[in-house]
C-alpha cells in the first residue's frame, strides 16, 4: 500500500490560523495516532485530505503524487459528527454507500453483511440508524467507512462514546486492516487507548505539529528516572554522581539522572568510568543500591502519552509561539 503525506498544510481564515506547516505522513501497515486539543487543527487537516477543504498551501500526496479524485474515492473516511441518514435503514444505508464507492449490488450487500456481523450490529440491519444507541451509531459508521475496501482509513474519534466492548471490537478491526498494509490515521482524546494502539503518533497544536514518532522515541527526555524497591535511597543515593531523589518512600526510591552520560567520562565512585553510556549508569544506581542491600524491584520510568502530550502542549515556548495566533474549532 502507498503512503499518505501530509507536506507544510496551511490554513487560515482572515487572520485565524487553522494550520501553521502541518506535517507528517502515514505509512503502508501502519496505525497513527493524531491528537490535540480541541481547535488544533486535527479536523481540518482531516478535511483538506478529503477533499472536503482547499489548504491555502502546502501539499496532500498518496504514493507520492497529489492526491486527487480517484485516490479519494478509495478513503475510508468517518467524520466526528454522525454523517449517516437518521431514518433510513442500517442494511439498505450501507449497502447504497457502498454501491456510491462502485460496488455493484451483491457485492454492496455482501459487504454490509459482513461488516455489520463484524461490528456486531447484524440484528440491526432494518433498524433506522437514530433508533441505536450512539455506541452502535459509531460502530455503523465505521462499517460505513469499510464496505468499499478502502486503501486508506481516516477517522475522526471512531472511538468516542463507545463502551469497553465494542472499544475492543473497533480496536480489532483497525489492527486487521493495518495488518493487511492499510494506513490508518485516527484522532482520538482517549490517550491511554492511542499509546496502546498506535504505531506512532503525532501531537498538533495551534496548527503545527510539535512532536511525531513512536511512543518509544517521544518518551526520550534530558533526564532518566529509574525505581528502586530495596534498601533505603538515603542510605546510596550519594554514591551515584549526577543523581537526585525524586522520592523516598520507605524502601521505595526513585532517582534522576542528569548531567554527563557514561561515553562522556563520568566517574562513578567504585572508579569505573561508566562505559556504555546510559546502560553504564543504569548499573552505577543499581550497583550503589545493592551495596547498601538487597534489591526487590529495578525499573526505568517511563512517561506515559497522557503526561508527555501535558508537557508538550504547556510548553512555555510553544504558549509564546502561540499567542501570536488564534484558533477556530477544527
Amino acid at each position: 500500500m502507498p503512503t499518505l503525506e501530509i507536506d507544510s498544510l496551511t490554513k487560515s481564515y482572515g487572520t485565524v490560523h487553522a494550520l501553521r506547516g502541518t506535517s507528517f505522513d502515514v505509512r503502508d501497515g501502519e496505525i497513527f495516532g493524531f491528537v490535540g486539543s480541541n481547535g488544533a487543527g486535527k479536523t481540518t487537516t482531516m478535511r483538506i485530505v478529503l477533499g472536503v477543504l482547499a489548504a491555502d498551501g502546502g501539499e496532500v500526496r498518496w504514493d507520492g503524487r497529489p492526491i486527487d479524485l480517484a485516490a479519494r474515492r478509495r478513503i475510508g473516511y468517518m467524520p466526528e459528527e454522525r454523517g449517516l441518514y437518521p431514518r433510513m435503514p442500517v442494511g439498505s444505508q450501507l449497502t447504497y454507500l457502498a454501491r456510491l464507492h462502485g460496488l455493484s449490488g451483491r457485492d454492496a450487500h455482501d459487504a454490509m453483511e459482513r461488516w455489520t456481523e463484524t461490528l456486531g450490529v447484524e440484528g440491526r440491519r432494518d433498524d433506522e440508524v437514530q433508533k441505536l444507541s450512539l455506541g452502535n451509531q459509531q460502530r455503523v459508521q465505521l462499517a460505513a467507512a469499510l464496505t468499499h475496501d478502502p486503501d486508506l482509513l481516516v477517522l475522526d474519534e471512531p472511538f468516542s462514546g463507545l463502551d469497553p466492548v465494542a472499544v475492543d471490537v473497533m480496536s480489532g478491526v483497525l489492527r486487521d486492516r493495518a495488518a493487511a498494509g492499510v494506513p490508518v490515521v485516527f484522532s482520538s482524546h482517549q490517550l491511554d487507548l492511542v499509546e496502546r494502539l498506535c504505531d506512532r503518533v503525532g501531537i498538533i497544536k495551534d496548527g503545527a505539529m510539535v512532536e511525531v514518532g513512536t511512543i518509544d522515541e517521544l518518551r526520550r527526555t534530558e533526564t532518566q528516572r529509574w525505581v528502586v524497591d530495596g534498601p533505603p535511597g538515603a542510605t546510596w543515593i550519594g554514591a551515584v554522581p549526577d543523581a537526585r531523589a525524586v522520592s523516598l518512600e520507605g524502601s521505595r526510591t526513585v532517582i534522576e539522572l542528569t548531567g554527563l552520560t557514561g561515553t562522556e567520562g563520568a566517574a562513578w565512585t567504585d572508579g569505573t568510568a561508566g562505559a556504555g553510556g546510559d546502560a553504564g549508569r543504569e548499573q552505577a544506581v543499581l550497583r550503589a543500591a545493592l551495596a547498601a542491600g538487597p534489591v526487590r524491584e529495578f525499573s526505568l520510568v517511563r512517561p506515559s502519552l497522557t503526561e508527555l502530550y501535558r508537557d508538550v502542549v504547556s510548553s512555555p515556548a510553544d504558549e509564546a509561539s502561540a499567542s501570536t495566533s488564534q484558533e477556530v474549532p477544527a
